[in-house]
C-alpha cells in the first residue's frame, strides 16, 4: 500500500455555518479527508501543513454518505461519499485560514 502525503490527506477545510460556529465556540477545525486515511494520520497531517507542535487534542472523523436524487423513476447520485475528519485543537490555539 502506497503512503499518503500529507497533501492528499487534508483535500479541503469545510466552511459551513455550523464549522465555523465550532471554531469559534468550541476551537473544532472541520476538514474533507482522504477517505484511506486514520486519525493518526490526520493528526499528523494537521500539525505539520499548520505549523503546530503537539497542540492537536483529538480527532473524529466520520464517513458522510452519497446524496441520492431521483428524477421519475430514475435514480443517480447527486454528490459522492467523503470521509469528514473534526479536529480539535488546545485552548488559544486557532489556525489563521479560518479567521477570514
Amino acid at each position: 500500500m502506497a503512503e499518503l502525503h500529507i497533501y492528499d490527506i487534508i483535500r479541503r477545510p469545510v466552511i459551513t455555518e455550523k464549522s465555523t460556529l465550532i471554531a469559534e465556540l468550541e476551537n473544532k477545525y472541520v476538514f474533507e479527508v482522504a477517505g484511506k486515511a486514520n486519525k493518526i494520520q490526520i493528526k499528523e497531517a494537521v500539525e505539520e501543513i499548520f505549523d503546530l507542535d503537539g497542540q492537536v487534542v483529538k480527532v473524529n472523523t466520520m464517513v458522510m454518505p452519497a446524496k441520492r436524487g431521483r428524477r421519475g423513476r430514475n435514480a443517480y447520485i447527486r454528490s459522492r461519499q467523503w470521509k469528514k475528519a473534526v479536529v480539535t485543537l488546545e485552548e488559544g490555539v486557532t489556525i489563521e485560514l479560518f479567521n477570514v
